[in-house]
Order: structure tokens, then C-alpha cells, then sequence
């Protein structure tokens, strides 16, 4: 006597569940150029290595004798797999099925989902298409009933969702419409890509908010754009490839966990590697603007460095690279964009890149060319000075080793915020350095005001006073009362910098943050 017969049962009931939404759905999904669930799941993982959880579930339909004549499955998969032989949770959203709407939803599985990677310590990949497992105007006749939000089961899976930002990497893939909980279930994750032409995320969509006398399209309302510069989203890609590769990618600079330490590689570039480049990378004219995404490429191991909100609070760049085949998280000035000042959003964009790198013990390098906060009407209308205060204070109270390189300003109060207070931290200074109080330029004019009226020659005596001023503003004169430790070559910098790495390494302990990761 065998289990055969029960064995080609469960086989049947997994036959009818991979065939989803039917032909029809998986057509139509393939013929909008995107991937059915199972075929994201494959391909964000490693080959043959996810192991599906609740892989027949569904509703299910019988004939008059009790036999199983239909298995509709519901609308999330998930499961466990490895990325980079590393053990992971992945959970999808099945479009194929009622949208992802909860008209065919299981809300247990998705709570599992995040259940499992906070009790077993692993990082979460969601691939969301639809409300994530939101409701519909349907669901009230399909139910019999209406649902009222923050019901027990929905408090729990909001409590995993948002709880798992505090315990394990998690990971968002809008991969089509998304909106509601889907949106929601994006947005709360240390890390989101979009694709392009495929996906759009809104809290409603096109045909509720279009009732109120609009008429958005998709991409209008909520297109990668509009996305990404709002930064709700971090990245967007063409194709849907390009976003399990991002997803990958993300992933092999952080631990599984916070009780782990991130994966620290054999290096692959040589510490010692002197740039000629960087004796010219900085202008002599100080209105002149360069590129600081080249000087971080050339500082850390090459071909490393991972970017992360690059459309968002663009007058900061922050990213992932590893230096020395240490995972470090890099912070970088960008003079392109209001000449490297605090806008409201880029204090907003550090105060969630310092929580990252709190929570899972990455050493923050922090590449400064700051000249304090953005000032004038806009500026105060965003609040920039209550968001550059919360991302002081975040600065401030973390508590992995820092490293500063100033590049070139560290002006006002913003600038003041090159290293966290109260601890040690390691700081240079490149020989185009100059920091203070305020700026000279737009300065002399109002502290001077009375020397350079009584003068006959108005030009000639601001000229006179801005070069005694540049004098003493000297770094050299900084570093004779040591208020800055070290003034380098800029040349030197990858090798301080892979020292750095190694001195850290031992310093980082695992462990939960001293805080809560909000989203």
C-alpha cells in the first residue's frame, strides 16, 4: 500500500493553482509586457531554490459527489528561496487573480510571509501588482459585508510589515499598478525600484480620483517621475530584469538581519590606489561646480557603488559601495543641485540613510561640500529648518564609526553636522577646503557695509577685504589649533578611507538600533 493516490491529488490541486488567473489573465499579463508572479519569483531568485508555502491554497469548487472540479488560488505567492545562496522571503502578488484585490485574497498568507522573515531572521522581497491585497468596491458584495480598516488580522500584518523595517532588509518591487495596501506595503521598505513604462503607485488611482473631476492617466497620477522625485520611490528601471538585479544587488551589502554584520568580501582594489584626477577634481573658482559622483567612484572599490534615490533631495547623494570589500554607507555633497545646501528633502533623504545604516551596522563615509541650509521664501515654506534639525539629530545619535572627508564647504549649521557630535569620528580635510560661520561670498557686502561705502573705490576695497578674509579662513590656520584633525592630499584619500574599513570592522556590534525604523 502506497500514498500514491494522495500524492497525484495534492500534484492535481498544484497544476490547477500554477495556472493562476487562467490563459486569458496570463496572456493579457504577458501582452502589457509584464511578468506573471511565478515568473518574478523565479527570476529574482537563485535557479530551483524557492520552496513554495501555502502552494494550494485557494478557493476551491466541488461537484455533488465532493470531487474538486476547480482550484482558483489566491492572489499572493510565497515562499523561501536564496539570493546569492543566501536564504530569503519572497512574496508576490498574483494579478492574474481578481487584481490582487482581497476579493481573492488569503490574508494570512501574507501575514506569514512577514512573520517568517521576523522570526526567522530574514530579509523580505515583495513583488506588489494591484492593492496588495487591498479591497475593492466589489469586496463588499463579494464579502456580504463592509470591512473596517484596522481590523485585528490587518493590525497584525501592518504591525510585520512596518515591524520588519527594524529587523531585516526589506525590498519593494512595483511591478504594474499599484495602490492602497499595495502602495503602502511599497513605500515601507528600506529599498523600491518601478519600472518605467509598466507601473504606476498611487494611493487611489486614475478612476477614483479622476471622480473628483480630474483626468490623470496612469503615468500622470503616479508614474516613476512623479515617484521618484517625491521619493516615495527609490529607483526606476525599463524592464522588470533590470529590478530583480537591483533587488540583488541591494541585498549583498546588508546582513540578513540586524543580529548579523554585513558580508564583508575579499577585496578586489588595491587600498593603496592614488588617483591623479583627484589634485584637479575641485575648481579653483569656488562658484564652479564638478562632479561628485566621479570622486566617490574613485574612492571606493571600483564599479561598487550602488546609488540609492537618485531623483530624490538631489542636493545629496547617498548610495552603498564597499571599501576594502567592506560594506560602507556613502554620503556625498552635490554642488550641482543649490550648490550642495540642505533642501527640506535631502535632510529628509539622510534621516532615512543614517537610519539604514543604524540598523544594519554599516559604517557611514560622508564625502562634505556643504554650504548650510537652502535660505530664501521656499525654504522656509518647506520647513527646511525642522527637517535639517531631525537630520542633525539623526547624525547625532547613531552610533556606527564616521568618517568625513570635507571636500570643500562646511558652512553654518548644516555644515555643522559633518561628523555626530559628542563621539569620535575620523575627519580630513582636502587642501580645497574652507568652512565658517557663512560664506564669505554675499557676506563681506553686509558685515562691511560701512568700510566699503567710505571708500572711493567700492570693487577695489571688497577685493581687498575678501582677500585678507581667504587668508585667515586658510585651512592650514583651522588645522594650528587642531579644530580640524588632518588637511590631506586628496590623493591619499582612498587609502585613509580603506583604513578606515578595517578600523571599523571590529567596532560593529549586531544587534537591534537603539530605535524603530519608521518607513
Amino acid at each position: 500500500m502506497t500514498w500514491q493516490a494522495e500524492l497525484d491529488e495534492l500534484n492535481r490541486r498544484k497544476a490547477f493553482t500554477r495556472q493562476m488567473g487562467g490563459a486569458d489573465k496570463v496572456k493579457r499579463q504577458h501582452d502589457g509586457g509584464r511578468l506573471t508572479v511565478r515568473e518574478r519569483i523565479d527570476a529574482v531568485l537563485d535557479p530551483a531554490s524557492f520552496f513554495e508555502v501555502g502552494s494550494i491554497t485557494g478557493r476551491a469548487e466541488y461537484d455533488a459527489a465532493g470531487n474538486l472540479t476547480q482550484l482558483t488560488p489566491a492572489n499572493c505567492v510565497f515562499g523561501r528561496g536564496t539570493v546569492a545562496g543566501r536564504p530569503v522571503m519572497v512574496c508576490g502578488d498574483d494579478f492574474t487573480v481578481r487584481g490582487g484585490s482581497a476579493d481573492a485574497t488569503i490574508g494570512t498568507k501574507v501575514l506569514m510571509a512577514e512573520q517568517m522573515a521576523a522570526e526567522y531572521r530574514l530579509p523580505i522581497i515583495r513583488i506588489i501588482e494591484g492593492s496588495g491585497g487591498g479591497g475593492s468596491v466589489k469586496t463588499i458584495e463579494t464579502r456580504g459585508r463592509a470591512n473596517l480598516p484596522g481590523g485585528v488580522g490587518t493590525t497584525m500584518a501592518y504591525q510585520y510589515a512596518m515591524g520588519n523595517l527594524s529587523v531585516v532588509p526589506v525590498v519593494g518591487l512595483g511591478l504594474g499598478s499599484v495602490a492602497g495596501l499595495g502602495a503602502a506595503r511599497l513605500a515601507a521598505t528600506h529599498y523600491s525600484v518601478m519600472t518605467k513604462a509598466t507601473s504606476a503607485m498611487f494611493v487611489a488611482g486614475p478612476p477614483v480620483v479622476n471622480a473628483l473631476g480630474h483626468n490623470f492617466s496612469k503615468q500622470e497620477l503616479g508614474g516613476w517621475e512623479i515617484q521618484t522625485k517625491s521619493g516615495a520611490i527609490d529607483h526606476a528601471v525599463d524592464t522588470e530584469e533590470e529590478a530583480f538585479a537591483c533587488a540583488r544587488r541591494f541585498l549583498s551589502y546588508l546582513p540578513s538581519s540586524v543580529d548579523a554584520l554585513p558580508p564583508v568580501e575579499p577585496p578586489t582594489d588595491d587600498p593603496d590606489r592614488r588617483d591623479e584626477s583627484l589634485m584637479q577634481a575641485i575648481p579653483r573658482a569656488r562658484r564652479k561646480i564638478y562632479k561628485m559622483r566621479g570622486i566617490i567612484e574613485t574612492v571606493v572599490d571600483r564599479g561598487s557603488f550602488f546609488e540609492m534615490g537618485k531623483m530624490f533631495g538631489r542636493s545629496i547623494i547617498t548610495g552603498l559601495a564597499r571599501i576594502d570589500g567592506v560594506p560602507v554607507a556613502v554620503m556625498g555633497s552635490d554642488p550641482y543641485y543649490y550648490a550642495g545646501s540642505w533642501t527640506a528633502d535631502a535632510c529628509q533623504k539622510i534621516i532615512r540613510f543614517v537610519d539604514l545604516a543604524e540598523t544594519f551596522h554599516l559604517p557611514v563615509v560622508y564625502l562634505c561640500d556643504c554650504p548650510g541650509f537652502l535660505i530664501g521664501l521656499e525654504a522656509e515654506k518647506a520647513a527646511t529648518i525642522r527637517w535639517g534639525v531631525r537630520a542633525m539629530a539623526a547624525i547625532n545619535q547613531s552610533t556606527v564609526p564616521w568618517c568625513t572627508i570635507i571636500i570643500r564647504n562646511a558652512f553654518g549649521v548644516a555644515g555643522a553636522a559633518n561628523v555626530p557630535s559628542g563621539r569620535l569620528a575620523l575627519r580630513y580635510a582636502w587642501l580645497s577646503a574652507a568652512w565658517g560661520s557663512l560664506p564669505l561670498e554675499g557676506g563681506i557686502e553686509a558685515a562691511y557695509r560701512a568700510d566699503i561705502d567710505a571708500a572711493e573705490d567700492k570693487a577695489a576695497k571688497l577685493r581687498e577685504i575678501e582677500h585678507r578674509l581667504n587668508q585667515l579662513r586658510s585651512p592650514f590656520r583651522t588645522a594650528e589649533a587642531f579644530l580640524v584633525e588632518e588637511i590631506i592630499d586628496p590623493r591619499d584619500s582612498r587609502k585613509l578611507l580603506c583604513e578606515f574599513a578595517r578600523l571599523a570592522l571590529p567596532l560593529l556590534k549586531p544587534g537591534m538600533a537603539t530605535f524603530r525604523t519608521r518607513p
